[in-house]
């Protein structure tokens, strides 16, 4: 079987690079809706998925906005009205995907946006893009063209349907008339389910004709869940016609107003008019890419690596204090929670590329401090005890019957190493002042208090999911224990820097904690392991990120040792990721490039390439994936370090086909990085 498997994956390994495309455009032309995994546009606050079905989007998710309903008794993700599914009708026929040919679709990941193409039989040639507006959180755009083969007559409609899991849905139309344009505003609201929201959309038209020549636009309630406004037009052959639809989602979560706000942000949308919006959208978008991963001499690994930084760019916002879910704003997945992923995996590729997306992953740890000490009040220990499952307030979001709620208890530690290495990486010693060092002493009093003190080297952790979710309840896990002893190493030095004094006691723990090994050295996953297959990497990061492990000989005997471990199905992308980035760092360029293969794909999706978690698996996009390898890359190949005096770069190694790896953007002082 196994075997089976990796021929399987050498063929599609092979498939890919024979199919290598634009190192910004993902295409496909045939699309089959039943192998179909659709792909995400976003902006850090809205995700559209693709659909199959000419004019539909699969889901719009709105960052920040859960309730509690299905999954778990725990809050969700809400899922927003679709407010760009539209319909198009031809001669009094409406389109659907029977009737086209030549259907094809492109992400452009330069400039965040989706296009569909048709033809629509000897009628017409139908294409549509659609933008998560980067520069407007709450606003998204369609643009649609349509060029006629012979004279047509179209009905475009703009419709607002409401997901069955809102109630008390309200429907309204507006218009608003003004001397150089009219205002069509056709908005609904919803409550959650329990009530606690107020979820509200707004969509209007945008057309090329002035004001007095527009079409008339009318208006049609179909249902409670679902209304529309219409226009029609008559394009006579050879024409080209345009037309968008601009339309804002926002939540009471976001706004104390969310109805009012919603219209006000779609007429402001109307009023900068369709080239403005995307002018300015195209701008953001070029500022981010300021900051890149440039490969010489794999041009299909180049455009996989944009399509994990576009990814990740596209699920993180600067200066809004959310940190993303393992799959990001590309659906409903884990119930849109924040786990260790966003800010073990996720966060230090954000953090060196751009420090202020970075911030918002920390920023959100910090607004929920007060909820973690909480919890850690509730669970007998002192200091703040992060959740392993959080949402919109910082309390455990868990179901009850995931052992990770009560035990998964590294995660403090995580939350804190992203608060040490922020001020690292940034230098910026208010931050760590005002919010870093309150996160970093409020874990180092918990993990004071989570140890058992029973002597000497044995203030023991007992009792803990380990980073290796398949080993529950063991005691003395290897990550649990180096990364607490990292939280209350970087507290003490975080004191120091401040001028505060540090508790003595956080060293007098972090020095007794625990690391055990086997008879020939090789460290023990936890106290009572005996060679089991892990789910994912434990005690290699151990070496990265912690720094616990910096001998070579023991990093790469641990390697050999752990790499055997893994099966080659049901486990998470990143631990393949983090074997790649210790061989490019010990010097084993054709090691790491197999494993920084093996870490994403076979675990592609067509027809974008888009990421599941697992190899074989369907639930993409993998965010906590892409950030494991985007690290490979900048922190392995690359070379990049996060040390107390700010990013430097040690020696590491390429596979022999690369020719170069450029890093540019880095940090605050975004520089650029080179390995030949």
């Amino acid at each position: 079987m196994q075997k089976r498997l990796l021929f399987f994956y050498f063929l599609l390994f092979n498939f890919y690079l024979l199919s290598a495309q634009d190192a910004w455009k993902i295409s496909a032309d045939k699309i089959d809706p039943s192998t179909y995994y659709g792909v995400t546009v976003a902006n850090g606050m809205i995700g559209i998925v693709s659909s199959p079905e000419p004019f539909k989007v699969k889901d719009v998710v709105l960052a920040g906005a859960y309730d509690l309903y299905g999954r778990g008794r725990v809050s969700n993700f809400l899922r927003s009205f679709n407010l760009l599914n539209m319909k198009l009708s031809v001669d009094d026929r409406e389109i659907s995907a029977r009737d086209i040919s030549n259907m094809k679709q492109e992400l452009d990941m330069r400039h965040a946006n989706f296009t569909t193409s048709f033809d629509y039989g000897d009628k017409a040639t139908i294409a549509y893009t659609y933008y998560s507006l980067r520069q407007l959180p709450f606003t998204v755009l369609m643009d649609v063209s349509i060029t006629a083969k012979k004279d047509i007559s179209i009905i475009g409609s703009s419709v607002m349907e409401a997901p069955d899991a809102l109630k008390d849905v309200q429907n309204y139309y507006n218009e608003i008339d003004r001397p150089h344009t009219l205002i069509s505003l056709l908005t609904s609201s919803a409550k959650s389910p329990t009530g606690k929201l107020l979820m509200c959309a707004s969509t209007t038209f945008l057309f090329v004709e002035p004001h007095g020549q527009e079409p008339r636009v009318i208006h049609e309630m179909w249902d409670n869940n679902m209304h529309l406004m219409k226009f029609s037009k008559k394009i006579k052959a050879g024409e080209t016609y345009h037309f968008s639809i601009a339309g804002s989602s926002i939540t009471s979560a976001h706004h104390d107003d969310p109805l009012n706000e919603a219209e006000r942000l779609t007429i402001f949308a109307k009023l900068q008019g369709r080239d403005r919006l995307i002018m300015f959208h195209n701008k953001a978008w070029d500022e981010l890419w300021k900051s890149d991963i440039i490969i010489d001499g794999d041009a299909q690994s180049q455009q996989d690596v944009h399509s994990m930084l576009y990814h990740m760019y596209s699920f993180v916002r600067e200066g809004t204090a959310q940190s993303p879910s393992p799959m990001g704003l590309s659906g409903l997945g884990y119930n849109g929670h924040v786990f260790w992923d966003a800010d073990l995996w996720m966060y230090p590729a954000m953090l060196v590329l751009h420090p202020e997306l970075g911030k918002a992953f920390v920023d959100y740890r910090f607004d929920r401090l007060e909820a973690a000490k909480k919890n850690a009040f509730a669970n007998g220990y002192k200091g703040a005890m992060y959740p392993w499952e959080s949402a919109g307030t910082g309390v455990e979001e868990t179901p009850v019957w995931a052992l990770s709620g009560p035990f998964e208890h590294h995660i403090t530690a995580d939350v804190a190493l992203a608060a040490w290495t922020y001020y690292c990486a940034t230098q910026d010693k208010n931050w760590l002042r005002e919010k870093g060092y309150p996160i970093l002493s409020a874990t180092a009093d918990f993990w004071a208090s989570r140890v058992e003190r029973n002597g000497a080297g044995h203030y023991d952790i007992k009792n803990v999911v380990a980073a290796d979710e398949w080993a529950e309840n063991v005691d003395n896990n290897a990550f649990t224990n180096a990364a607490a002893k990292a939280n209350l190493q970087n507290a003490t030095e975080a004191a120091n820097l401040l001028g505060l004094q540090p508790d003595a006691d956080w060293m007098n723990v972090a020095n007794n904690i625990p690391i055990i090994k086997f008879a020939d050295g090789v460290t023990k996953e936890f106290e009572a392991y005996n060679g089991e297959g892990i789910k994912q990497a434990d005690v290699n990061l151990l070496a990265y990120p912690l720094k616990e492990i910096t001998d070579q000989k023991q990093i790469k005997k641990d390697l050999s040792y752990y790499e055997t471990r893994v099966p080659n199905e049901g486990t998470p992308a990143m631990t393949q990721a983090v074997f790649a980035l210790l061989y490019a760092r010990l010097g084993d360029g054709e090691k790491a490039f197999h494993f920084f293969k093996d870490a994403y794909m076979p675990n592609l999706n067509p027809p974008f390439r888009v990421i599941a978690e697992t190899k074989g698996g369907t639930n993409p996009y993998f965010a906590t994936g892409a950030g494991g390898i985007l690290q490979s890359l900048l922190m392995g190949f690359g070379g990049l370090e996060i040390t107390p005096k700010g990013i430097v770069q040690i020696k590491s190694k390429l596979p022999a086909s690369w020719k170069s790896l450029t890093l540019t953007g880095i940090g605050v002082e975004k520089k650029t990085y080179s390995v030949k």
